[in-house]
């Protein structure tokens, strides 16, 4: 019992003198390797150590993936690093800073910022924005003061580093290497930390104006040339397992620490600003800004998603508040539907009769046509009749002369009652089914129609381009109207034009999953002024027009989903009306 009391007062003793007098790693960021690290920060630890000799300080240098592994294996215990990095390590493994390095130069919390320099004889190179197109130099992505603040300043007019820069290069350090390749116009312009050029110009390296800083701005605390707003310097910080008193007794002697080479230390700065870039950037703690996933929405949006909580239970408080009124409005909702399936039938009346009005108006357009197509099988079956009962008279009708004359007259009168049968088939008043249609036939129907009703009828060419792949359904006797109008119109526009331009060509073809009409003719067109107006109702360029059979086309055309329109021929007198119907997919 005895014996291991003795070892457990011995394990004590030795864990307390690990804390209270031990070792005590300070971990650098060696950003510009481990002698330029040694030669910043040595006269840091020496302080250290005299003004704490019960402990021992060392300094450990690492770049940003050992210093990362360093403090998540609990291997160091002060932290000194940029603040972008500070930031990220805060996230992620709950350092805090105790002290923010103080110099000459600047004010502890403005003391970091970028400058994006460019050659002075660059033209169309003023500000952030001109870079938009450009080859610009960096050190890294992940360089605090060498990229990163650069590229807020960019995000904030308009210019995305990522996606809108002809080519972003990273060159490294030291960041000499980004003036030079500035110098030799390898790139259009180069982004650096503040006040490197107005040291290489002291040291004779450069000459100040033969460079130009773009969207150069000045700060009191930073007398230097600026293209960007400035940041805090960088910190000195505690990690999750450093020991209280020991942390409070490294901050107590770093506020003490007496000027070394312009170096002092002040009370801790605020990390807001550096908060606020990361986030503008998507960057370290905010990079799950990046991604689209439930748990990123959520953080991202949450203020949002809070306020759609809110509007939804006011919604909820309001529906329950207001339902009560629901029963009083119902015999007026229902009044209201039962007014407007009124108006939409008579609605649905007055196109109908419009329609029918107009197929009746181009059939009395034809009317004196047709009375002279209509002439011409009973002239021919008057003749025949005759000609049987004078060879009756005579003795000379023979069976031959008979079955000639017989098969003359039916022949005549099928053909007068096949147009008489069309024209009742069209000027019908009917409900409009929709239904599968084949829009050659239809094309062809209307163009015996046209052809019937004239008397010297132009040559109405179909071409069919159409595949297997489209149904369309629509009203058969409405598209065929559309037809008869547009063919009307065509013959009207050549009518007194040489026979070679009367000739009318009408192409069946897919167009973007839908089927496409063309009526193409030769005739005499219509200019500018003309053509906005060409589908008002009661806008027409035939003297005895009425203007209405367009409007109606295209009322007709729209019920069914399509469009109508017309364009002059590109390459040809003449105009092309054309309409297009939807594709349908039929239900098995």
């Amino acid at each position: 019992m005895t014996k291991r009391l003795v070892c457990f007062v011995a394990l004590c003793f030795l864990m307390a003198s690990k804390v209270f007098s031990g070792e005590v790693a300070i971990g650098v960021f060696a950003y510009q390797g481990e002698r330029a690290a040694a030669s910043d920060w040595s006269p840091v630890v020496r302080y250290l150590n005299q003004a704490l000799p019960e402990h021992h300080f060392r300094l450990d240098q690492y770049d940003a993936v050992g210093l990362r592994h360093a403090i998540a294996g609990n291997r160091v215990d002060l932290v000194i690093t940029n603040p972008g990095y500070y930031v990220t390590m805060e996230a992620e493994f709950g350092i805090s800073r105790i002290a923010t390095l103080d110099t000459d130069e600047s004010h502890p919390a403005h003391a970091l910022g970028s400058v994006v320099m460019t050659r002075a004889d660059r033209p169309g190179l003023r500000v952030l924005a001109d870079l938009t197109g450009k080859r610009v130099a960096a050190v890294a992505p992940e360089a605090f003061g060498g990229y990163l603040v650069a590229a807020r300043e960019m995000l904030g007019q308009n210019v995305d580093p990522e996606s809108d820069l002809k080519e972003i290069r990273f060159v490294g350090l030291p960041m000499n290497r980004i003036i030079e390749a500035v110098q030799r116009g390898e790139v259009d312009a180069g982004i650096v930390r503040a006040c490197l050029p107005e040291q290489m110009a002291s040291q004779g390296l450069i000459r100040l104006e033969e460079f130009r800083a773009l969207s150069a701005r000045q700060d009191p605390d930073l007398p230097c040339a600026l293209s960007s707003r400035l940041y805090p310097n960088w910190p000195i910080a505690v990690t999750r397992h450093t020991d209280p008193g020991l942390a409070k007794a490294v901050a107590r002697a770093l506020l003490a620490m007496p000027e070394s080479g312009g170096m002092s230390w002040a009370v801790p700065a605020d990390y807001q600003p550096v908060h606020d870039l990361f986030r503008e950037l998507r960057i370290g703690p905010y990079a799950y800004m990046r991604e689209i996933t439930p748990e990123g929405l959520v953080r991202r949006f949450w203020p949002w998603l809070l306020g759609l909580l809110a509007i939804l239970t006011a919604w909820i408080v309001h529906t329950v508040r207001v339902e009560h009124q629901v029963h009083r409005r119902t015999a007026e909702l229902r009044e209201s539907l039962a007014a407007r399936d009124q108006a939409e039938a008579k609605m649905r009346e007055s196109q109908e009769q419009m329609e029918h009005l107009s197929r009746l108006s181009v059939l009395g357009e034809l009317s004196g046509n047709l009375a002279h197509e209509l002439n011409q099988p009973l002239t021919t079956i008057g003749t025949y009749a005759r000609t049987v009962l004078r060879r009756q008279e005579s003795g000379n009708l023979t069976p031959e002369a008979v079955t000639e004359a017989s098969t003359e007259i039916a022949r005549e009168a099928e053909r007068a009652g096949g147009i008489v049968q069309r024209i009742r088939h069209f000027a019908r008043k009917r409900l409009a089914p929709r239904e599968p249609v084949n829009l050659a036939e239809i094309a062809e129907e209307a163009r015996r129609l046209i052809v019937g009703m004239l008397a010297r009828a132009p040559e109405v060419i179909i071409e069919n381009r159409l595949t297997e792949n489209c149904t369309v359904l629509a009203d058969g006797a409405q598209i065929q109207q559309i037809l008869l109008n547009l063919i009307k119109n065509a013959i009207d526009a050549s009518r007194d034009l040489p026979i070679e331009r009367q000739n009318l060509r009408i192409v069946i073809e897919p167009m973007d999953n839908r089927m496409a009409v063309h009526v193409i003719d030769q005739g005499v067109g219509l200019n500018a002024e003309q053509l906005p107006h060409l589908f008002e109702p009661f806008f027409t360029t035939k003297p005895d027009g009425l203007g209405l059979g367009l409007p109606i086309c295209k009322t007709i055309i729209e019920a069914h989903g399509g469009r109508l329109w017309a364009e002059p021929n590109q390459d040809a007198p003449g105009m092309c009306f054309s309409f297009s119907l939807p594709c349908h997919e039929l239900s098995a």
